[in-house]
């Protein structure tokens, strides 16, 4: 008795007919057009990714080509893993190809003096993560700004508009505060829940922080 064949249905990357003997599971005319797909899906989720750990960092930090990787020992680096350097522009990369690149644990934000960004960064300031009172004092009396969690889990960095005229460390029994504008780069790690997508005015940095400790 004669039977009726079943229309192949079309593939799913060119749209092009199904060969009349493929599985009837199957996807794709051809394994060039099933490797194709792979790489569009996969392209297409680190896009994805990327859009949205671009969300998490303000835009006037990705926007800068100031970025690099670090190694283990947190040494910047490039993103083809050679060394990076905090004076030599031509080291850093924009942030898409940080974030794309493997080279490394991380990336890092370098800080210029031209483009006025200043980080107060609070070090040994969170413990089994509450924030200790010593640090809380300075973030209720700074400007609401974009902070973000150290790489360690237990220090904050504050992103500001600023400058100061050279980088400071305070110690003071466990207060530990450092204060950078220029020549230095930052690990960026997690945005705290909460805090704005983007840096807030700090006049005078060095002399508020001063105030502050």
């Amino acid at each position: 008795m004669p039977t009726t064949a079943t229309l192949a249905a079309d593939c799913e990357h060119c749209a092009g007919p199904l060969p009349l003997m493929a599985r009837s599971h199957a996807r794709y005319c051809s394994s060039a057009c099933k490797q194709a797909a792979y790489r569009a899906r996969r392209k297409a989720t680190d896009l994805r990714l990327a859009g949205e750990r671009a969300a998490r960092i303000p835009s006037e930090l990705t926007s800068r080509a100031r970025w690099v990787r670090y190694s283990s020992k947190k040494i910047p680096l490039r993103t083809d893993g050679r060394f990076a350097a905090v004076d030599s522009p031509a080291s850093w990369s924009d942030f898409s190809a940080v974030d794309a690149s493997s080279v490394g644990g991380g990336f890092g934000f370098v800080l210029t003096a031209l483009d006025r960004i200043v980080v107060v960064d609070l070090d040994h300031a969170v413990v089994n993560g509450q924030v200790l009172p010593w640090a809380q004092r300075i973030v209720d009396a700074l400007p609401p700004t974009y902070m973000e969690r150290g790489r360690s889990g237990t220090g904050l960095h504050l992103w500001f508009r600023g400058e100061v005229a050279a980088g400071r460390r305070i110690r003071k029994n466990e207060l530990a505060v450092e204060l950078y504008s220029d020549r230095r780069y930052m690990i960026v790690g997690d945005r705290v829940s909460g805090t704005p997508l983007g840096l807030a005015e700090l006049p005078d940095a060095a002399g508020v922080i001063a105030s502050l400790v």
